[in-house]
């Protein structure tokens, strides 16, 4: 299980990784020879029955280990289409072939997978498909709301991928070890905070938790929760940049505080000291999404019956407010010879009861349709990992507790890079993460008014 999830977290850290030079391929637009032509209004069931009943070969890009199970699932319901599925890499790689098959006109792929955060940068350049046309009118509803947001353009018209995993963020923690220093599960920020430095206080060899500097991700869900909207788009020249608002420095003052009292670690994380530190008790809990607690199982086998699951803390009390950190969406690349055929495969693979079980039960991705979320022999799931916990279920309650109205910058590869040397530095340097924040504020507008976007006041 373990395999599964680290091919996701790695594909994060690479993008987060991608150098300046890629994101000059970021607005490419689709380059030459013939691309699928624009429609005025929905296709006719006809037209899709005609289209799946006729020879056809696809070109899936993907990362997901073992898809061709679900791939030969479509198959079987569509024996005229055939889908080759190809690994180009993962994170940075994946895009960075994808840019350039682009920009050449030639060797892009008919779907492809793309991060929910990613989804703008492509869509700038006019290089995929609006799935509007393609797809049954009332789709969004077999999705949780702020899931299908993620894959629409940023003016609610078009859409630009269906779904496939998310990451909404929960806390897993070591029930043992905080039973032991008689520590409650905390509910809140600030009980986490003093839960941190009682139990760091107690035992100098632990900590409750350990925030990374390499992993922008994870900041930018805390941001998310926090109630900060750092990042916007308008789908055309303007971006919104606004990591200095009351929300954004409240996150940074708040863990920057706990750094500088040596109540929280700042290893890296997906490297062999975090995993050991996971495994061996130095990090008595998690703040994961919805794909860790699998991830964990295969990291920490040794520690199987110790671990459960929680809501994340609130910054208020009473409230119940979650965010989202990773998940990914099939889009169809608008250069594709067969529109119809493609968005059928990009729709059915994801959206299909049987494929969509299937990657929730065999390839561990947290599902993004509510008939997945709400079936009993998913959620009803007890893990004995978990102390017999349904984990399953707790986080597709988390899921239901996302904000939807979170956007990004069509160049979030340059953005997590620009983290990760200021902000990321700071956690790593224990130095001020306000003055971090502001520095990567400035490196964001610098880039965006270089590369010829309008920065909103």
């Amino acid at each position: 299980m373990s395999r599964t999830i680290t091919w996701r977290r790695k594909a994060a850290a690479l993008t987060a990784g991608v150098g300046v030079a890629a994101l000059a391929l970021t607005a490419c637009s689709g380059g030459g020879g013939d691309t699928a032509e624009e429609t005025t209004g929905p296709v006719s069931q006809a037209d899709i029955d005609e289209a799946m009943q006729t020879p056809t070969e696809l070109v899936f890009w993907t990362w997901v280990p073992d898809i061709e199970k679900e791939v030969a699932l479509f198959e079987a319901a569509y024996p005229a289409i055939d889908v080759k599925v190809v690994n180009v890499g993962q994170g940075a790689d994946h895009y960075q072939k994808m840019r350039s098959a682009l920009e050449a006109g030639e060797g892009a792929p008919d779907v492809a997978q793309v991060e929910f955060q990613h989804l703008q940068s492509f869509a700038l350049g006019d290089n995929l498909l609006d799935l509007t046309s393609y797809l049954p009118e009332d789709v969004s509803g077999d999705y949780v709301d702020w899931i299908w947001e993620q894959v629409l353009s940023t003016d609610g018209e078009k859409v630009w991928g269906v779904p496939q995993d998310s990451g909404p963020m929960g806390l897993l923690y070591r029930d043992d070890i905080l039973a032991a220093h008689g520590i409650e599960v905390p509910t809140t920020w600030d009980a986490f905070a003093q839960a941190a430095t009682d139990l760091h206080a107690a035992d100098p060899n632990v900590y409750l938790t350990n925030l990374p500097g390499n992993d922008m991700g994870q900041f930018t869900a805390l941001l998310w929760q926090a109630g900060a909207r750092p990042f916007g788009f308008d789908g055309d020249q303007t971006v919104t940049i606004d990591l200095m608002s009351d929300e954004a420095t409240q996150v940074a003052q708040y863990w920057g505080d706990l750094i500088a009292a040596d109540a929280v670690s700042v290893d890296p994380d997906f490297t062999d000291p975090w995993y050991q530190g996971l495994a061996n008790g130095k990090y008595a809990s998690w703040v994961a999404a919805a794909w860790g607690p699998v991830f964990l199982q295969g990291t920490a086998e040794n520690t199987s019956g110790l671990w459960r699951a929680a809501k994340s803390p609130q910054w208020a009390e009473g409230d119940d407010v979650s965010a989202n950190w990773g998940g990914s969406s099939d889009a169809v690349m608008a250069s594709t010879k067969n529109p119809i055929a493609a968005s059928q495969l990009a729709l059915w693979i994801n959206n299909d009861k049987e494929s969509a079980m299937t990657m929730a039960t065999e390839q561990f991705l947290f599902p993004t349709t509510n008939e997945v979320l709400e079936d009993p022999a998913w959620a009803d799931e007890a893990s004995e990992f978990y102390g017999g916990q349904q984990v399953n279920k707790l986080f597709a309650e988390i899921s239901g507790t996302v904000e939807a109205d979170f956007g990004w910058l069509p160049f979030m590869d340059y953005a997590y890079s620009a983290g990760e040397q200021t902000v990321g530095k700071a956690i790593a340097d224990k130095t001020d993460l306000v003055e971090a924040m502001q520095a990567w504020q400035d490196a964001l507008v610098t880039y965006a008014e270089q590369q010829g976007f309008t920065v909103a006041d």
